[in-house]
């Protein structure tokens, strides 16, 4: 069924754009959930999901790196780790909110190439910095880009995805993050040891293959269609009618047989070229308080756990077990590993048995596992391989948790605000957590006490433990509906 456009003057056409105010009669979200999993779904995580890559490839790299960069000629401290590490984190949260705004305001398919340009030209030249200054000058071009991406990409695909598979989609594609991880760690290996490439050279290289890579995905991204919710909502109603029967007519060509989209879904939607921030602001702060504390509560807790440990761990490995920089890798693949298992065993589960209970599961034992995990390496009970090993079974919950933070945001806030709002919680979690918790943690390594170590964990556990209480209690249980049942669009007439 096509959708109808009604101007107050006539019914049932449907022009290129139609006007301010005038009233869509809409059964889009109705026929993208009724689709199956198939071949288009898995190009579209592909291809949009690689994001999550990138990132965990940057990270990997900046904290496996830290050995050669603290040689000469760079020469960095361990401050200058943690303020390189704080300048990517910066970078994200300022690409997050100001391409979150633009997402909203021009679309998801325009900003989601634009993000990755920059990420790719910026990494790239990450690795011609020439000192400090300019190292977190690149960092924080590069985590602009990202964070950029974050909202692009996560709207995107929340809207494409069918209801009965979004929250496992959303957590492996979360969860891949440690796919770049590890990609990281294995880059790293290889380009530290001296017999393959001189390591002046080495963490120079490292950089620009991710830059190769973002290129290698600008081509990928070509034929990923604008998200359909987003076009009809802007008063693109004709197009966006002919991106879903695109869509539909992948899967008719194969022989599969597709039910009628549910008649009770229809959505009647008042158009708008824009949402004025303060309509924003209304949403986010009176209409949708409850869910914007638990996002906050999510994202805070996630960032400062996930931040604070993993940007810092290649100082604690050389700092307190002697480990050699160019041996870090080999610790970072293990913990990479259990990461990414964590969302695709336990993602099910979220659409399953629901995403209150399995947020707050997740949340509290990641907690408990930390107190536990920093207690054994205060009193020095492991060794670096031992430690390794409780850090990746603390990261299979943990990932899980932290990539359920963004399915929260991204599901539970109206579609007109929605890449604004993943902006604003992920600008506001790594802000608060992600960006303090590696400037705390280097100074605490620093100081060579693992009491003092031992405390952050502490810290990082409790914030945890926090989000877990408020997930159970204040969480939305979105599992297998409709993104326009969880929360009501703005535009709805």
């Amino acid at each position: 069924m096509a959708s109808k456009v009604e101007t107050g003057r006539e019914a049932g056409a449907i022009p290129e754009r139609a006007p301010v105010g005038a009233v869509i009669d809409t059964d889009i979200s109705a026929r993208l959930d009724r689709l199956p999993w198939g071949r288009f779904h898995v190009l579209v995580i592909v291809a949009l999901g690689i994001t999550w890559v990138l990132d965990g490839l940057e990270v990997t790299l900046a904290g496996s790196l830290v050995g050669a960069l603290r040689q000469p000629p760079m020469s960095f401290t361990e401050f200058d780790v943690g303020l390189a590490a704080s300048s990517y984190l910066v970078g994200a949260v300022t690409g997050a909110v100001g391409f979150g705004w633009l997402t909203d305001r021009i679309g998801r398919k325009k900003l989601f190439f634009i993000t990755l340009a920059l990420y790719l030209c910026a990494t790239a030249a990450t690795g011609l910095s020439w000192n400090i200054y300019t190292f977190c000058l690149f960092r924080f071009l590069t985590g602009a880009g990202i964070g950029g991406e974050y909202t692009a990409i996560n709207s995107t695909i929340q809207e494409l995805v069918p209801a009965s598979a979004r929250g496992w989609t959303n957590l492996v594609i979360n969860g891949s993050f440690w796919i770049g991880a590890a990609l990281g760690s294995f880059l790293s290996i290889v380009l530290l040891r001296p017999e393959v490439i001189d390591p002046a050279w080495g963490w120079r290289v490292a950089f620009f293959v991710g830059g190769g890579i973002g290129l290698a995905i600008l081509l990928l991204r070509r034929w990923i269609p604008e998200s359909p919710r987003w076009l009809v909502t802007h008063g693109y109603a004709a197009e966006a009618d002919r991106v879903v029967a695109g869509i539909e007519k992948r899967f008719t060509d194969h022989g599969v047989t597709l039910p009628p989209p549910d008649g009770s879904k229809h959505n009647r939607l008042k158009v708008r070229h824009h949402t004025p921030l303060s309509e924003v602001a209304q949403a986010m702060f009176v209409t949708s308080r409850k869910q914007t504390l638990v996002g906050l509560c999510l994202m805070i807790g996630q960032a400062f756990f996930y931040n604070a440990l993993f940007f810092t761990y290649a100082l604690v490995l050389e700092r307190f077990y002697g480990v050699p920089g160019g041996h870090v890798g080999w610790y970072l693949l293990p913990f990479a590993l259990g990461s990414f298992l964590g969302p695709v065993v336990l993602g099910r589960f979220f659409d399953t048995v629901g995403r209150r209970p399995m947020i707050a599961f997740t949340y509290g034992i990641s907690a408990v596992l930390l107190a536990i995990a920093g207690y054994l390496f205060k009193i020095e009970a492991l060794g670096a391989t031992g430690q390794t090993a409780a850090w990746m079974v603390v990261f299979f919950f943990a990932s899980a948790a932290a990539s359920s933070a963004y399915l929260t945001v991204a599901e539970t806030f109206p579609l007109e605000i929605r890449a604004l709002a993943i902006a604003a919680f992920y600008a506001l979690g790594t802000g608060i957590g992600g960006v303090s918790g590696p400037l705390l943690f280097g100074t605490l390594v620093e100081t060579g006490s693992r009491g003092a170590v031992f405390a952050g964990y502490l810290l990082g556990a409790a914030l945890m433990l926090i989000a877990s209480v408020v997930g159970w209690i204040w969480g939305t249980a979105a599992e297998g509906k409709s993104l326009e049942d969880v929360s009501k669009p703005l535009a709805a007439a």
